[in-house]
């Protein structure tokens, strides 16, 4: 048991000292690895192997162990922070994020505000989701080389991840990266202490118990890969959704699952065309009902006839770094959505968290200052605590006051569980389209359904 918990500590450690350099990710691999397999958990069976298809060609072959997934979401959910570094990907990078003029957490949140967003139109989160959505549905359709299929769903698989941070939402010093804090005692940013330190201290303090397979979820054991976030994935299951036998089955934590694959009613469709994916997202949703112990017919998602793929609008079916992406137009805020797929809508109700929870602490504005700062109330905690305080300018966030309440509501288990459904919800509809009937025809020769 020594040599186990060690094992653990070390692991974790590393996760650590990633967190400490200087150029941080959003979420984390950790935190995007995490969002992948829950997405994964809750895929239809038919659609992982046409998933593992565009990532790894028929003429690939396939995994000698049936029994296990053919491959994992997780294994490539950190590829667009890989890539965005090299000469090549260097112009996704504002991709990774969206930042509004107005915006300035924690006492002004304005998603847009009257000035709009800051870079260049049409290239941020919010945006690429809808433009990876549909750039995978055409693949699909063959419309698209396998290349750009696998890209796409590569960027989708991140993209959903950095949409559910809140400080990915805001430009507010570039979401928090220029605002230097301390963290258990160690220099470093806001932006940072998001994207590595609170999944990082997470995995670190999650119960043993969780270290064991979920008993009563094969579902989900069978899509872990033994790797060190594996018992906090338990956890937001068992806890989180209440799945596996125990006193939390039926009765988990997220009580508005049933509210997290739906879009305003009051958006307008691009196209007219009937919907060949609602029935996917609305089965996924019943599915979840059932799973968290309600199927009350007033609480499900209702079905829209309209589809789920986002239509390039005429003479922008490819796009190039160089060119803007170019979309119908229905306001500053919500141009990207439709009533199916609406990454702004989703992300409005994330970035709020910003003020209200806060995630931006309105001490760091103590001093009219988001570098250097003195927050003399910081001090009380750390004499009650019994710490030193090494570095006092600067506002220390692993207190009570801030991580305790990210804790104590469940913050970052919901938002990596929201992200993990939605990204299934979006993967379901792309690849089952209305008529589950036809499931089988998108799937490549010689792969067993699961």
């Amino acid at each position: 048991m020594h040599i186990r918990h060690s094992a653990r500590s070390f692991a974790v450690f590393s996760l650590l000292c990633f967190a400490w350099l200087p150029e941080v990710r959003a979420w984390g691999a950790a935190g995007h690895q995490i969002v992948a397999t829950i997405a994964q958990i809750h895929l239809h069976p038919a659609v992982l192997p046409v998933l593992c298809d565009i990532l790894h060609p028929p003429d690939v072959p396939p995994s000698a162990l049936s029994a296990a997934p053919p491959c994992h979401l997780s294994s490539i959910a950190t590829w667009a922070d890989q890539v965005r570094g090299t000469p090549a990907y260097r112009w996704t990078s504002p991709l990774h994020y969206i930042g509004a003029v107005d915006d300035h957490p924690s006492d002004a949140c304005e998603f847009p505000g009257e000035r709009g967003w800051n870079g260049r139109r049409n290239m941020n989160v919010l945006a690429a989701v809808n433009n990876k959505t549909a750039m995978l549905g055409e693949f699909l359709d063959g419309e698209r080389s396998w290349h750009e299929g696998e890209e796409a769903l590569k960027y989708l698989v991140h993209f959903v991840g950095d949409m559910h941070m809140p400080l990915h939402l805001t430009g507010r010093e570039r979401g928090g990266n220029g605002v230097k804090v301390t963290f258990d005692g160690r220099v470093t940013n806001l932006h940072s202490v998001w994207d590595n330190l609170l999944v990082a201290q997470a995995l670190r303090t999650v119960s043993s118990n969780y270290t064991r397979p979920l008993v009563g979820a094969p579902g989900v054991e069978t899509n872990l890969r033994n790797a060190i976030y594996d018992p906090y994935i338990r956890r937001i299951m068992h806890e989180g959704f209440g799945v596996g036998v125990g006193t939390s089955e039926g009765n988990g934590r997220f009580d508005e699952v049933d509210e997290w694959l739906s879009c305003p009613a009051d958006i307008q469709s691009p196209t007219d065309e009937p919907s060949f994916v609602w029935r996917a997202i609305a089965q996924l949703a019943q599915k979840l009902q059932r799973m968290i112990g309600f199927d009350d017919p007033s609480l499900r998602v209702q079905k829209r006839d309209r589809a789920m793929r986002p239509r390039h609008h005429p003479g922008t079916a490819k796009q190039s770094s160089t060119s803007g992406w170019l979309w119908w137009s229905q306001g500053e805020g919500d141009r990207w959505d439709d009533e199916v797929l609406c990454p702004y809508a989703w992300a409005s109700e994330i970035h709020k968290l910003n003020c209200e929870l806060p995630v931006w602490p309105a001490e760091l504005d103590a001093n009219s200052s988001s570098i250097l700062h003195s927050c003399g109330g910081e001090d009380s905690d750390a004499e009650v605590e019994g710490k030193p305080r090494p570095h006092p300018d600067l506002l220390e966030l692993d207190t009570p006051k801030y991580v305790g309440n990210i804790r104590t509501q469940w913050v970052l288990e919901r938002l990596l569980a929201m992200a993990g459904i939605r990204l299934a919800g979006i993967l379901n509809g792309l690849i089952l389209g209305s008529d589950p009937e036809m499931e089988h025809i998108l799937l490549s020769p010689g792969r067993t359904q699961l």
